[in-house]
């Protein structure tokens, strides 16, 4: 008792004490972590409006399961794209008082074909029955919890859909093209100009005569902010050691893939006797020889000559049957190749212009009924036949399939029954340069047979050349050395005495890449760390290698780093510089005088446009063409700075485009091309005029 009416006595004095100790065990924390913040559990905001870390985190996880090869930067980006973009257009949505009601929500489900042709929620007469759907729902609602939680999320996506279309809609709504902007258009296309020219390019100046500081690119950026704008960033240098095998190794791989060629005694520990193995070429099943030695299993594809390796295409394509040739280098392996077969007219290559119409199983939406596609057919078919060499260019400006459009109406390597039936009979039934019709059910397809291929077929055995144990120990000290030394001396230096490249990179919070080198997500990681500060260096370990990286600079200004703008802003410094010391040749008030001086000659620009500003011989010259259609016939220049060189012209005559009785076509494709980016033009506005809180460098 006498010990409980002490502790009662000293209870405030005992209180006081683990309030202290509580207070700095605090503040200790708190002094320890660098003050009173702490991570922030969003990973970022927009406008004010957080993103949740967690929910980020668990779509990015989603994301990154769902893409297929996809790396988890790859999918934190996207995911962080698509919250900012849903965001700034919810904002929008509010503003405007969009909404999508119940019934527009429906009208968009019944568009499903998922529901609209689901028998589930059809009437006798086979059309949508909207009460069997609210049956449906009434019945997971009451029923299925998780199956009625999966709809709601559906619905909300189908919702921000719907309403988003609608928010596009009355952007391109807003939209017009007048009668006075499609005359300029065609103006611009269709007046030509002639003049006399004479140039001096800055090539003929050596850029060894021009110097570009740092601060003159930072000056240069600072005066044209807009163009030059950059997320906070971070200027490393790197060199990377590779772990790649020796001599010695590469001997070793020979020695042992050589000896796959000949028999081979081993040891059976079923039997406990020696056992005689056949070599590559005496062996009767050549998919099971290369499946028990080889680091890559067997292939049985018929492969055409164009796709053997390069170096010894001959030798394996020539090879005779059941012969072997190797070994060889190929990919980082040493091979040893067994002739099992050969195919004839195995793939080919074909050129066609797919023409769909109406009730077709067309890739695009066409108007065309199906005589109108056979003769437009017949008369492409015409015009192939009397010029094979016009196709690519047919098939581009005719052709409805857009898998092919941009490489001219081509596909290579068809193998057999990879195309519908009546296109692969043409193709294989006929020789090359067979030209025909043939329906499917995607249209009239214009063919070309281009090419056949022979295959052969091969048993590979493949052995990768790898480091051994003790050349990687050599590689790693190598590196850890260099750790050391470039911790303690000057990075280049080091460098240069261990005969390494340096390379410069200039990286942001979110990238994931690294030149040459490719994927390198830690160092990106390390060079933003709070802890990391400039000068810093640290190695990195991975399967190919060691990458040791020091950071060079932070810039955290808004604007690129002058590693980052380097290559963009400096020749453009350095021709302005160029251009003073070649004025000072280009001295005279005629194209002759001027010519004389600097020992150049006058050319002639023909039929030049407002709207393709390329000079023939010379290049692209927007300023130099526009001032010549400014000037008046007959009128010369005062030197002009071009993209190419410094400039003195002298106008020959413009030759105006005859007026159009109709400018109808010139509206509707204005008008499409601007409706066309409308929706892109917006987003990005918005994100322009947005207070956004990026912190993805925190949880990445």
């Amino acid at each position: 008792m006498a010990v409980l009416s002490k502790i009662r006595q000293r209870s405030i004095l005992l209180i006081g004490v683990i309030g202290f100790c509580l207070l700095a065990f605090v503040v200790g924390d708190v002094i320890q972590n660098g003050g009173f913040s702490q991570t922030s559990r969003n990973v970022g905001s927009v406008n004010g409006e957080d993103i949740s870390a967690q929910e980020f985190l668990q779509r990015v996880s989603m994301a990154e399961k769902n893409g297929q090869g996809m790396s988890n930067t790859q999918a934190a980006n996207g995911v962080w794209d698509q919250e900012v973009k849903r965001i700034l257009l919810e904002g929008e949505y509010e503003k405007l008082g969009l909404k999508i009601g119940k019934d527009q929500l429906l009208n968009v489900m019944k568009q499903n074909p998922n529901f609209a042709q689901n028998p589930q929620f059809l009437n006798s007469a086979g059309i949508f029955d909207i009460n069997k759907f609210n049956e449906y729902l009434a019945t997971i609602k009451s029923s299925q919890p998780e199956q009625w939680n999966a709809w709601l999320d559906f619905e909300k996506q189908v919702e921000q859909m719907a309403t988003e279309q609608m928010y596009t809609t009355m952007i391109k709504s807003g939209l017009v093209t007048t009668k006075v902007e499609a005359k300029a258009a065609y103006a611009n296309e269709n007046d030509k100009i002639d003049f006399d020219f004479v140039t001096v390019a800055y090539s003929t100046i050596k850029d060894d005569q021009v110097k570009v500081s740092d601060s003159e690119i930072m000056d240069y950026m600072k005066k044209n902010e807009k163009k030059y704008k950059s997320e906070n960033s971070r200027d490393i240098e790197f060199v990377f050691i590779e772990n790649k095998p020796s001599a010695a190794d590469e001997a070793e791989m020979k020695t042992t893939i050589n000896g796959l060629l000949s028999g081979r005694v081993v040891y059976n520990d079923k039997t406990g006797k020696n056992d005689t193995l056949p070599g590559f070429k005496a062996a009767v099943n050549a998919e099971e020889f290369v499946n028990a030695n080889s680091d890559i299993k067997y292939d049985s594809s018929y492969i055409a000559k164009k796709d053997l390796p390069l170096e010894n295409q001959e030798q394996l394509f020539n090879l005779p049957q059941g012969e072997v040739f190797g070994p060889y280098i190929h990919n980082g392996h040493y091979c040893l190749s067994k002739m099992l077969g050969r195919q004839s007219g195995s793939s080919a290559k074909v050129s066609h212009i797919l023409l769909s119409y109406e009730g077709s199983k067309a890739p695009a939406a066409v108007k065309r009924t199906k005589e109108e596609a056979k003769a437009k057919a017949d008369e492409l078919l015409a015009q192939v036949k009397a010029n094979p060499g016009s196709f690519p260019m047919l098939a581009m400006m005719n052709t409805d399939d857009t898998g092919s459009k941009q490489n001219g109406g081509s596909y290579d390597n068809v193998t057999k029954g990879q195309m519908v039936k009546p296109f692969n009979d043409f193709l294989f039934n006929n020789p090359v340069g067979a030209m025909g019709i043939v329906e499917t059910e995607f249209g009239y397809h214009v063919i070309k047979v281009d090419a056949k291929y022979d295959a052969v077929r091969l048993a590979t055995v493949a052995r990768k050349i790898e480091p051994s144990e003790t050349t990687a120990d050599q590689i790693y000290t190598k590196a850890t050395k260099f750790e050391a030394d470039a911790n303690e001396k000057d990075f280049a230096a080091v460098a240069k005495e261990a005969k390494l490249t340096v390379k410069p990179a200039s990286v942001k919070g979110t990238d994931e890449y690294l030149p040459e080198v490719g994927a390198q997500r830690s160092v990106v990681s390390w060079a933003f760390n709070k802890d990391t500060e400039v000068g810093d260096v640290k190695k990195f370990d991975n399967m190919q290698g060691h990458i040791i990286a020091r950071v060079k600079a932070k810039n955290e200004t808004g604007l690129m780093s002058v590693e980052q703008a380097k290559a963009m802003v400096e020749p453009i410094l350095k021709n302005k510089k160029k251009a003073e010391l070649i004025k000072a040749k280009m001295v005279g008030s005629t194209l002759e005088a001027v010519a004389q001086k600097s020992g150049a000659t006058v050319s002639n620009a023909v039929a030049v446009a407002l709207a393709n500003p390329s000079i023939t011989n010379v290049g692209y010259e927007p300023k130099v063409v526009g001032k010549a259609f400014g000037l008046g016939a007959g009128k010369t220049s005062k030197l002009i700075d071009g993209e190419m060189g410094v400039y003195m012209i002298r106008t020959k005559a413009v030759a105006k485009a005859p007026a159009l009785p109709d400018y109808a076509t010139y509206v509707t494709r204005l008008k499409s091309q601007s409706q066309g980016s409308a929706s892109g033009r917006a987003v990005m506005a918005l994100k322009n005029a947005a207070t956004i809180e990026d912190n993805r460098v925190e949880f990445q």
